[in-house]
């Protein structure tokens, strides 16, 4: 069953296009991804979702409400946590959760939520004093205190080290157990391949495509991506020529080739031809940045750091 439907959603801000007719549905139980980097208007349409903003155009309902209409009801079965929340530095862990229950007419039990969130020994800590991960937790568990049958988790992740974004993946994983249907909004690729179960790739304010992270990279699957490191210049629209390449993309010293065929020999005649040399070509799996490459001719990846906030 389909909690969230959306269909030809608009959201301008003067002349810049955010969001352009974007559609999609949500269904129960699922941890859904909204991919792509920042600047593409992922969180300008959940945003819009929550109620937050109000869309130029289209349709949204969520469990049957319209966040326009029925913005005050919409709340107490949908948790948000946004990108740019921020709570007051010196407010401590637990009245952190008293103030985010007093808004809601069945809060959950915030013992619990401490308990389930790794957080029962930092109730009297002010948050300043919490760990990024543990920020992180304590969010979720601010989105969850109001007991809603959807969550919508904005980036969560962005700015953690690796250890602290794979605790945070499996405390997301959690609340899906939980039985709340997620929306995840994020623009690290393995996350949205480890987490969830459907994902929208959206680029410059439209979906590109919409399925199983399986089946948006077997959609590509017949391409290679091969990567190296040189300390020589590479011409790059030399290489983008070639027959058997799709796409090229240079950061610093490393270069990634996507195509198919004999993409390795091509690759290799034509860097020898340049008088470039490597520190060896390595063929890599596909990913969802190769399915996001191959649908939009733009690398995902290239973001994958970028700390800016989203359209």
């Amino acid at each position: 069953m389909a909690l969230i439907e959306v269909a030809g959603l608009k959201k301008s801000y003067g002349a810049t296009q955010a969001v352009r007719g974007v559609d999609f549905e949500v269904e129960e139980g699922e941890i859904f991804g909204i991919l792509g980097p920042n600047g593409a208007g992922k969180t300008t349409t959940v945003e819009c979702v929550a109620g937050i903003r109000t869309p130029d155009a289209g349709r949204i309902s969520v469990l049957g409400l319209d966040p326009r209409t029925d913005r005050a009801e919409l709340r107490q079965v949908l948790g948000v946590q946004l990108q740019e929340s921020r709570l007051p530095e010196r407010l401590r862990v637990g009245e952190a959760l008293d103030l985010f229950a007093s808004f809601y007419r069945r809060p959950a039990d915030q013992g619990r939520l401490l308990h389930d969130f790794g957080l029962q020994d930092k109730r009297r800590t002010p948050v300043k004093a919490l760990s990024g991960g543990q920020q992180q937790r304590l969010s979720i568990a601010l989105a969850l205190v109001g007991s809603p049958k959807v969550a919508v988790l904005d980036e969560l992740t962005t700015g953690l080290d690796p250890r602290g974004r794979r605790d945070t993946w499996q405390v997301i994983e959690q609340v899906r157990d939980r039985g709340v249907t997620v929306v995840l909004v994020t623009h690290f690729m393995e996350e949205a391949e480890r987490l969830c179960d459907r994902i929208a790739l959206i680029d410059q304010g439209r979906i590109a495509a919409l399925d199983t992270p399986a089946a948006l990279i077997s959609g590509v699957s017949g391409d290679q991506r091969l990567r190296f490191r040189s300390a020589d210049a590479v011409d790059q629209a030399a290489l983008s020529e070639l027959d058997e390449v799709v796409g090229v993309i240079v950061e610093g010293r490393t270069v990634t080739v996507t195509g198919s065929g004999d993409v390795t020999g091509a690759v290799e005649a034509e860097l020898r031809r340049q008088g470039v040399s490597t520190e060896g070509i390595r063929a890599e799996a596909t990913t969802l940045e190769d399915a996001y490459l191959s649908l939009t001719g733009r690398s995902l990846g290239a973001y994958a750091d970028s700390e800016g906030a989203d359209a």
